[in-house]
């Protein structure tokens, strides 16, 4: 059971396969046992928190969120979605809007349960490391009076 579970995790991290219904069931349980999420992972998770999203959407909501910092092109992007629909992170909506505002091809994504779960626990790992910074002085008032005098 634990290498099917290790199999389960290990494939969101890759992009690697594995089909194995009881390893899902004890993700669900467990959503950190996901993470480290990858940047592309944690980027298009967080796109989705505010609602549901095209690909180009979300795409562009990367760029402009970490101002230009992570450009996703469309193979990154729909590797991480097609990554991510099979680890049940995100569903595809059966919701349109209407044709005539929107090209009808076009596919919209949402998170799904387990996707919520997991994005929070990297956002609250994330929020761990920053503290730890804080602490080492590598963030804050006294990072920044370093970094000025030049060290």
């Amino acid at each position: 059971m634990l290498t099917a579970l290790t199999e389960r995790v290990s494939y969101i991290r890759s992009g690697y396969i594995c089909e194995n219904d009881s390893a899902m069931a004890m993700i669900e349980s467990n959503a950190e046992r996901m993470l480290p999420l990858t940047p592309a992972v944690f980027h298009v998770l967080l796109a989705l928190v505010e609602g549901e999203r095209h690909g180009y959407a979300i795409m562009q909501e990367v760029a402009e969120s970490t101002r230009g910092q992570i450009n996703m092109g469309p193979g990154t992007l729909y590797g991480t979605i097609k990554r991510l629909l099979e680890a049940r992170l995100i569903e595809e909506s059966d919701r349109r809007p209407d044709p005539e505002l929107d090209d009808a091809r076009r596919r919209y994504y949402r998170l799904s349960g387990l996707g919520q779960q997991v994005v929070k626990a990297e956002a609250l790992r994330y929020e761990q490391l920053a503290k730890l910074a804080r602490r080492k002085r590598l963030l804050g008032q006294t990072a920044r009076v370093g970094h000025a005098r030049g060290l």
